[in-house]
């Protein structure tokens, strides 16, 4: 049994993995994705049953699975789930498709097909990149000229991916959202993530945001469970936000940090994620 973890940096939660990895005698081959030579026409120089895909980089992410994929070894997160979860206007259109609870989303490629997509949802509205992380370049636009300032804005830059206008329904949640841990059949853990001063409307916890536990209810958990199946068995960080008529999800991620919720609740995220890791590569 060989097992790998690929990432980009040692953030906190790789060094909980590797930590938790010790632990339980598992030893990982570690791939910096950036240090990473790929040898198309041959076999990886390391030749693994289970890699553990923690890259930040989307684009490196993609190609790193795909890669350890076609020789064969087990890739946690597979390509297709990155693929999916890693483009908004994805995993929104799968989420949707699959009869999931979701907001409102429209997807236009021009500044007037804008404006007509966020007629048709409703002011207020959120626009986002399709492809981003950590609530950048996310905005709450209230009106036509704020939406029109803010199509302008992407206008001018010079990525075709931001000419692609993700728009969305604002949902009124009660200052806060959620964020549960998926680990292949079982949500291990949940906390809301609530709005601060710092924060402002947005609750993510890398700008601000402040954890607290979620109880894992059969609601949440079923809910979390048909989410994450748009993407294949794997390992996800679903958010989730409590709207007038019940649970929405927004969005699923597939490399998703998990030390401030592993920390509000007292669970060891980490060690689930490596108990599961050897479950796969045993199977």
């Amino acid at each position: 049994m060989k097992l790998g973890l690929c990432y980009t940096v040692i953030s906190p939660e790789n060094k909980m993995l590797l930590e938790a990895a010790e632990k339980r005698g598992v030893e990982f081959v570690r791939i910096v994705d950036g240090e990473s030579v790929l040898q198309l026409s041959g076999k990886p120089k390391e030749e693994l049953d289970v890699l553990l895909q923690r890259s930040v980089s989307y684009s490196r992410g993609l190609c790193l699975a795909y890669y350890y994929e076609k020789s064969g070894c087990q890739v946690i997160n597979s390509y297709q789930a990155a693929k999916v979860c890693g483009d908004k206007m994805l995993s929104s259109l799968e989420l949707a498709s699959a009869g999931v609870p979701t907001p409102k989303t429209n997807v236009c490629f021009s500044p007037e097909a804008a404006m007509d997509a966020a007629e048709d949802i409703g002011f207020p509205i959120v626009m986002k990149p399709v492809m981003g992380s950590w609530a950048r370049m996310v905005n709450r636009l209230n009106d036509h000229e704020a939406l029109s300032m803010a199509v302008g804005c992407k206008e001018e830059m010079g990525n075709p991916w931001q000419k692609i206008y993700y728009l969305q329904e604002h949902i009124d949640k009660p200052g806060r959202d959620i964020r549960a841990f998926v680990v292949g059949e079982e949500v291990v853990a949940a906390i809301y993530r609530n709005c601060t001063k710092e924060s402002g409307w947005v609750s993510n916890a890398s700008r601000g945001g402040h954890p607290t536990e979620c109880a894992v209810t059969s609601e949440l958990s079923e809910l979390c469970l048909r989410a994450s199946k748009i993407a294949g068995e794997g390992i996800y960080g679903v958010d989730l936000m409590e709207s007038g008529n019940g649970l929405v999800v927004h969005e699923i991620n597939h490399t998703a940090e998990f030390k401030s919720c592993a920390s509000a609740t007292g669970i060891d995220i980490a060690g689930s994620i490596i108990d599961y890791a050897v479950s796969r590569a045993k199977s």
